[in-house]
């Protein structure tokens, strides 16, 4: 077992895969010689040469295009879009193709669709280079939508992507690529879509998360622990399309108080599905109200560096805000 950086195990298992499946290529901007703007594909086109490792023109549309073409003729695409900023041109092929496919053809057809995004903030890359965009992919029947946030999950949940008849939107928060690291098993292993994960313990209070908060927030309960002994359970979603409801009605039941964190903006985000989900089958087990911790209803992450701080969940932010539900 190996220790790797996010983006080292994310490299792993796309690597295991294609040389396990030849039908498996990936398609995108960069994704050849250079590697991709983060280097996730770095040295694959050597390995599996320029007909696997293709590099596409600069035309998003195209890229999801071709690839639910190909993989309607049995291949296993996986689309990277530079960051999930760009996506949108390729929003037509996504929801009304991919997502459709199998359901308007009664079965028949299926979409093997890997599309990976580098997403998120904290990295002052500003309008176009830190939006959070899963929630909205979460609202489509049809698609499933992961944002894995540890090594282990992460090439766990590749594989199982791939593996998939149906297609995934794979996001990966870029400001854990280089700065998280964990233990990852060399052999192939798959982590399951749709299965959340409690990542620490606790009896108090619940914070439900996924990406780069669940960091912030490991962090925010160990804080808490030492100095105000609030113990807090802290719930990976690691799939924010399907949601694991059993674990997440399991935790509020557990401690009665829920606080929701994620960097995308406030208003229908994956934590107001979360909420309502524990309002409806929970409720009887509240001791508080459900709380969110969110990013701000503004349009975009701004780029000076204060702002970008106040537009982002912090572990200060979280510890202050699970201080006030405990003591609720």
């Amino acid at each position: 077992m190996a220790e790797l950086s996010l983006i080292e195990a994310l490299r792993a298992g796309i690597d295991e895969a294609m040389a396990a499946d030849e039908r498996v290529f990936i398609f995108g901007e960069d994704v050849g010689k250079r590697g991709g703007v983060f280097r996730v594909t770095e040295g694959l086109q050597d390995k599996y040469g320029p007909w696997r490792v293709i590099d596409s023109p600069l035309a998003e549309g195209i890229i999801v295009g071709a690839c639910i073409g190909a993989a309607l003729y049995g291949m296993r695409p996986i689309a990277e879009i530079q960051f999930a900023d760009f996506i949108w041109p390729a929003m037509n092929q996504i929801v009304s193709e991919a997502a459709r496919i199998c359901y308007r053809s009664n079965g028949d057809w299926n979409v093997p669709l890997v599309i990976r995004a580098p997403y998120g903030g904290g990295i002052h890359g500003a309008l176009y280079h830190s939006q959070s965009v899963e929630s909205i992919f979460a609202h489509v029947p049809g698609l499933k939508v992961v944002v894995p946030a540890t090594p282990y999950d992460v090439k766990g949940m590749i594989r199982s992507a791939i593996d998939d008849p149906n297609p995934v939107l794979f996001f990966e928060h870029k400001k854990t690529y280089r700065l998280i690291k964990g233990q990852v098993p060399d052999g192939e292993y798959r982590v399951p879509i749709g299965k959340a994960d409690v990542k620490r313990q606790g009896s108090d209070v619940t914070v439900i998360t996924y990406g780069l908060m669940l960091h912030y927030a490991l962090e925010a309960a160990e804080a808490l622990a030492g100095t105000d002994g609030i113990e807090t359970e802290v719930l990976d979603l690691r799939s924010v399309r399907p949601l694991d409801v059993e674990a997440i009605l399991a935790s509020a039941r557990k401690t009665g108080k829920v606080l929701i964190v994620h960097e995308d903006n406030l208003t229908a985000g994956i934590g107001a599905e979360v909420a309502a989900l524990i309002a409806e089958h929970a409720f009887e087990y509240l001791d508080a109200p459900i709380m969110r911790l969110c990013g701000p209803d503004v349009p975009a992450m701004p780029f000076a560096a204060t702002l970008e701080e106040a537009f982002m969940p912090s572990p200060e932010k979280i510890a202050a805000k699970l201080r006030e539900l405990a003591a609720y």
